[in-house]
C-alpha cells in the first residue's frame, strides 16, 4: 500500500478513455508517434496505480506535489490527445477511514 499523500501533495486520477473510432493498433501508433510513454507521467511523478478497464480505457492514479499539476496536464495534452479522451479527478485515499469504521463495528 502506498503512503497517503503528504503535505502539499495531491492524488490525481486520470481517465484515459479509448477513442471508439480507433482500434488498438491505431491507438498505440498514435501514442508512439506522440511520445506518450516518454512524456507521461512526467519524471518524478509517482504512479500509485494503473489499470485497464475493459471497454473503457485506462485509469491512472498519480501522487504529485500540487505545484506540478500543470506538468501532468501538459504531458497529456501533448501526447495523449488523439488516442484518448481524458478526464481528471482529484482523489483522496479513503482506505484508512474505512478501516477505522470497520474496526469500530
Amino acid at each position: 500500500m502506498t503512503e497517503p499523500a503528504g503535505e502539499g501533495e495531491i492524488l490525481l486520477t486520470v481517465m484515459l478513455k479509448h477513442q471508439k473510432d480507433k482500434n488498438l493498433g491505431e491507438i498505440n501508433a498514435r501514442l508512439e508517434a506522440a511520445g506518450f510513454w516518454k512524456q507521461f507521467p512526467p519524471d518524478g511523478i509517482e504512479v500509485v496505480s494503473w489499470y485497464v478497464m475493459m471497454g473503457i480505457g485506462q485509469v491512472v492514479t498519480l501522487k504529485l506535489p500540487g505545484h506540478r499539476l500543470r506538468e501532468v496536464n501538459l504531458a497529456i495534452e501533448k501526447s495523449a490527445w488523439g488516442a484518448f479522451d481524458t478526464e481528471f479527478y482529484p482523489t483522496y485515499d479513503f482506505r484508512g477511514v474505512w478501516e477505522g469504521i470497520k474496526a469500530k463495528q
